[in-house]
This record gives structure tokens, sequence and C-alpha cells, in this order.
């Protein structure tokens, strides 16, 4: 799904990110952990083409992205939804309308957005709050709006970067139930934290950097047979 090869990039003086390699496979949950500094949000920012790498490249789905016209970009970032830690959202708009916005860069029929809305809105738990404002929710509501904005596009990929990072533990815990809610119904996830009690109490593959660098690509887990089963029964039963 997601293949970054030996990504380096620079910023005048400063080597954010050096000769990082890893892979994230179709269906897969990944944390990418470091402490604040490590290069994590330059690389969501280099697999979203936000920037170019200085060497290296990445590959979706076996294509590289380096090598898209600035044209294409946008159909890529159709298929990746992403969660931001300060939430973005425009604090005039209701929630539903803070949702509509990704659907109206994507080329879905507006006749099809209020049944998006709906479903997402049900999906991260907060189906009746359409019509309310950002200042009247929570912090951990506004985290599950902002995952309702990228969810609503239906992309292959969900990427956060930090998104439990101004949240208490309790609340924090859940948004990482929902991740793995989502990821069971089949979204590959790369999850950027440096929350390590998060990290430890969710099994999830790990991928560390550190200071622009590979500590360590994790061991990628294949499911068994048996496994993937499961994982397709407890689907249906979310759903």
């Amino acid at each position: 799904m997601i293949k970054v090869k030996r990504i380096s990039k620079t910023f005048g003086d400063l080597r954010a990110i050096e000769d990082v390699s890893f892979e994230i496979g179709k269906g897969e949950f990944v944390y990418l952990t470091g402490p604040s500094g490590a290069g994590k949000t330059t690389l969501i920012k280099l697999i979203l083409r936000d920037y170019l790498p200085d060497e290296g490249d990445i590959l979706l789905d076996g294509k590289s992205i380096i090598e898209l016209p600035d044209s294409q970009i946008p159909i890529l970032r159709q298929n990746i939804g992403v969660v931001f830690q300060d939430f973005k959202l425009i604090p005039d708009r209701t929630i539903s309308e803070n949702v509509s916005v990704a659907l109206a860069v994507s080329g879905v029929p507006p006749g099809e957005w209020k049944k998006r809305v709906r479903q997402v809105m049900k999906l991260v738990g907060l189906d009746g709050k359409q019509r309310f404002f950002p200042a009247q929710l929570s912090g951990g509501e506004l985290q599950r709006v902002a995952m309702a904005r990228a969810l609503v596009i239906n992309p292959k990929i969900l990427i956060a970067d930090e998104p439990t990072g101004n949240l208490d533990w309790e609340i924090a815990e859940q948004i990482i139930d929902l991740f793995e809610k989502i990821n069971k119904e089949g979204k590959t996830i790369l999850v950027a934290t440096h929350h390590q009690g998060l990290v430890k109490g969710h099994k999830k593959r790990v991928v560390k950097i550190d200071k622009g660098r590979m500590v360590d690509a994790g061991k990628k887990k294949v499911k068994t047979k048996k496994a993937k089963i499961k994982a397709k029964t407890e689907t249906k039963e979310v759903k």
C-alpha cells in the first residue's frame, strides 16, 4: 500500500529526514513514533506530497507519488484522509458543513453529500449533532468531527498526526478505539504519536524514528486466514 524508500529531506542546514525506509501493507494499523522534533510531521507531509524529498521515493499502490505531475496531486489526496492535532475546523460553519468541505473538492455529486455526512457522523458517534457549531463541542468531539471529515471521501488510507495530543487520557483512549474500529472496516491507518502509553496499550506495529533517522521499522504483521474471518465478523457486528 505505502512504500517509503530511502527518503531524505533537508531544510537549509537541518537534515529533517535521513535515509528512512519502511512499508505499510493494505489494512495495517501502524504507529509512527518518536520524540517531538523526530521528523514525524515532515514524513507525513512527504507522504501527502506537501514536500518533495531530496532523495528516495514513495510508492502508493506501486506507483511513485514523487513523479506525479502537480495536476494529479488532488487525485492522490482523495485516497488519503488526514486528521490533524488542532482539528482545523471552520468555526462559523456547522459540523455538517465542516465535514462537507472535503466533499466539495472530491468530485462527489452534491446529491450524495447529506447521506455521506450522516453515515460518517454515525460511524464516529456524533449522529444528531450535524447542526452544532465547533464551539459547542468538547475536544474529543471535535477530533471525531475531524475524523468524519477525513473519512467522508472514503479514502483508502487514514493518516493522523498527533490526534490525541490535546486530549486527556480517557478521551485519547476513546479516539484510538475509534481508529481501531475504522481499521477493522478495511482502512489502512498510520497514526503519528509520541504518546507511549497509548502505543503500549494498543498492540500495533510501531515504526520509530529519532532525529530524522529510522530506529525501528517494526515487524509487519501478516493476518492468518482465521484472523481475517474474525475481523470480518467483528466488522459486521459494528455496522
